[in-house]
């Protein structure tokens, strides 16, 4: 598919959402990270100095001795030198992720090489009242029907990208309440319908958030394993931190680990099951530098795009993914999903909480109902989408 077919998003426009992230989130996020880690004046001073260039500088380059500094100036090639505005907000942002780390010395020879920076915030929501409130809910279904029990954990894995750190920091008021009533497009018969028709369908679940999200993700990949809906689980995390929230291996472990020592029976089988799962190859952890590129996936290696074309369906979970499958642009919101998907090598699910000013696949007659009600549906994080295409 031309994916010049709509204006590439950028943060140009004072007062867009775009915008808002790099003035108003982005500084937020700094003070979170120097609030819950002790870092010194060194990877302060550093902090400041990225929220100072990517709001009123121009990009530069990763210094000499970054590891993938060559992969970085292939990827932006012809941008370094131009305002962080101007360029587009998928490679801004990365960037603005893949800076931080540098900054505070994640990648470094130091003692902070391979620390989390938001490693204390991830943790504290999985110890925290919401996900209990959750696992109690989890409990809750073990006794319903499978067809039930399905809809409802995939309905809280669509939900649960509502629970992005990141997001928390930006969130407006006035969102629709969870649940199906807020989700606008529900193609998830197709999903049923893909996984049904094979013996041994292969599902490859690419993780967005770690914390609540991806326990909400675990425990419906426990169900398809469990109802036989999935023979192979691969889950596809990041391979280093990226975005607030994102998920790495050791955020799905902390996972498997939270569930199997909860003291619900229900919520430590599901645990144990994981971790047998993972065991013996059936829920297989990977992952792939391409997920900390700032690319779409129209632009994805072959080795990874080989990987998908494996699967009976490759689920794309949260609002970076979305971004990065259909195009981050400025599509026409009626746009068939269809057609901007049409390049990728499976069939594809995007379970995503709209967070961003991208969207394809409504209906005329929705569009025009969100935007008579006056409010940023499109950021809101109040509306959601399961949208499908099958082979």
């Amino acid at each position: 598919m031309d994916t010049t077919g709509a204006p590439t998003i950028t943060a140009a426009v004072p007062g867009s959402f775009e915008w808002d992230v790099f003035h108003e989130r982005h500084p937020k996020l700094i003070r979170q990270v120097l609030d819950t880690t002790p870092y010194t004046s060194a990877e302060e001073a550093m902090l400041q100095r990225l929220l100072v260039e990517s709001t009123t500088g121009v990009l530069e380059p990763l210094p000499e001795h970054a590891h993938d500094r060559d992969d970085w100036l292939a990827w932006g090639e012809h941008l370094y030198g131009r305002p962080w505005g101007e360029v587009p907000f998928l490679w801004s942002e990365s960037y603005f992720y893949r800076r931080l780390l540098e900054a505070v010395g994640y990648f470094g020879a130091g003692a902070w090489r391979g620390v989390d920076p938001f490693a204390p915030v991830k943790n504290a929501e999985l110890t925290g009242p919401e996900v209990d409130e959750e696992l109690s809910a989890f409990a809750d279904l073990a006794d319903a029907l499978e067809e039930q029990q399905r809809k409802a954990l995939l309905v809280a894995a669509v939900w649960g990208n509502r629970a992005d750190l990141s997001f928390q920091l930006q969130k407006s008021a006035g969102a629709a309440d969870m649940g199906s009533e807020g989700i606008l497009v529900d193609d998830s018969a197709m999903l049923w319908s893909a996984l049904r028709s094979q013996d041994n369908p292969t599902v490859c679940l690419v993780a967005d958030n770690a914390g609540r999200e991806l326990l909400a993700d675990l425990v419906l990949a426990d169900s398809l394993l469990t109802q036989h809906l999935a023979a192979e689980i691969v889950l596809y995390v990041k391979p280093y931190p990226y975005y607030v929230s994102d998920a790495t291996t050791v955020d799905v472990l902390a996972v498997i680990r939270r569930l199997r020592t909860d003291t619900r029976p229900e919520i430590g089988k599901i645990g144990d099951r994981l971790w047998d799962a993972v065991c013996g190859g059936r829920l297989a952890v990977r992952t792939h530098k391409f997920f900390c590129a700032p690319l779409s996936f129209h632009d994805m290696p072959d080795d990874l795009a080989a990987e998908f074309a494996t699967a009976t369906m490759t689920v794309m979970k949260g609002d970076l993914n979305y971004r990065r499958l259909v195009g981050d642009r400025y599509w026409p919101a009626t746009t068939p999903f269809d057609q901007t998907v049409d390049y990728f090598p499976s069939s594809v699910t995007a379970l995503r909480t709209l967070k961003s000013e991208v969207v394809v696949g409504l209906t005329s007659e929705q569009v025009a109902e969100l935007d008579a009600t006056g409010q940023r549906w499109r950021t809101s994080g109040g509306y959601a989408v399961i949208q499908a295409r099958v082979e």
